[in-house]
């Protein structure tokens, strides 16, 4: 049973936990490790984030620097030249929730600026000191992620002495330097980071058991999307674990999830559309659109 946490956006109070989130990835790079260079273009971008709007994606998710096992960094120009055109269009044309996908703190200003609502940084503050008194400033909600190490070199043997009280007490003290600046709480989401400074093992055990970071009462996301593990699992590249995405996505949200990081909008949201319909069949509408409880109640 998912905990409701509250979650402020916008000026507006979300209760997480009925349903649950999907955010849908843009990336705008060269180098991604599922679809490198297919948006580069910026109305491929665009056109792209406008279809996962359609397949249901509650919020678009927008990158211009990879972060896969091995990737160098951009400059913050290059950065802010693939990106700023996106989210600026993409404000243009939708009213859904815009995240980017920054560890600069220039990057997530000119970002909000263009019209995206949250910051998703992947490294919660850590490789730019101007980031967390810019996103206090400008009232945004942040997600924050846990990381071993960089992106260059996060997956040379990743170890701990205990996986889940480190992953924790470090969510735990980025969540106390946010709140230090000023960011409400109620505005902050966290992410344990799948893939990122981890092994098979150790990711498979944080979705088995993401129970652990039930005490900090925040939203959790997960990015399980194609990822490594579950190539290793099937031996297939990114393009053909859409099966693998299914069942980690299903299995995620059965333990705790409130949001999920994912490529395949649509066919993700049918299966968890399916799986919460079996969890909560008390709820579940007939053909008239009325919940079997609904029915129940004798109005007067």
């Amino acid at each position: 049973m998912r905990k409701k946490p509250i979650f402020e956006v916008n000026g507006k109070q979300h209760i997480l936990g009925h349903k649950t989130w999907f955010m849908g990835v843009v990336n705008i790079t060269p180098d991604s490790f599922s679809d490198p260079g297919e948006c580069l273009d910026k109305d491929r971008a665009v056109e792209k984030g406008l279809e996962m709007e359609k397949q249901g994606a509650d919020i678009l998710d927008i990158g211009g620097e990879s972060s896969r096992p091995g990737s160098d960094p951009v400059s913050e120009e290059e950065e802010l030249k693939r990106i700023i055109p996106v989210i600026a269009e993409l404000r243009k044309r939708t009213k859904i929730l815009i995240s980017v996908d920054t560890t600069k703190a220039k990057v997530a200003e000119e970002a909000l600026a263009a019209g995206a609502d949250i910051v998703n940084d992947i490294s919660a503050f850590r490789f730019d000191d101007r980031m967390p008194l810019l996103v206090s400033d400008s009232g945004a909600p942040v997600i924050l992620m846990h990381m071993k190490g960089v992106p260059k070199t996060m997956q040379s043997n990743p170890y701990y002495e205990d996986l889940y009280q480190e992953i924790r007490c470090f969510l735990e003290e980025r969540i106390a330097t946010a709140t230090a600046y000023g960011i409400q709480r109620e505005k902050i989401i966290i992410d344990p980071g799948i893939g990122f400074g981890k092994s098979m093992r150790h990711n498979l055990a944080i979705i088995n058991n993401m129970d652990f970071l039930e005490n900090l009462d925040r939203p959790i996301l997960l990015g399980i999307s194609r990822k490594s593990f579950i190539g290793k699992i099937l031996n297939l590249p990114p393009q053909e674990r859409s099966e693998g995405t299914i069942a980690s996505a299903v299995l995620s949200v059965l333990k705790g999830a409130h949001i999920l990081r994912v490529h395949d909008v649509e066919r993700v949201k049918r299966a968890i559309t399916v799986a919460e319909a079996i969890l909560n069949e008390d709820l579940a509408t007939d053909t008239d659109g009325r919940s079997d409880k609904e029915k129940s109640i004798q109005y007067v």
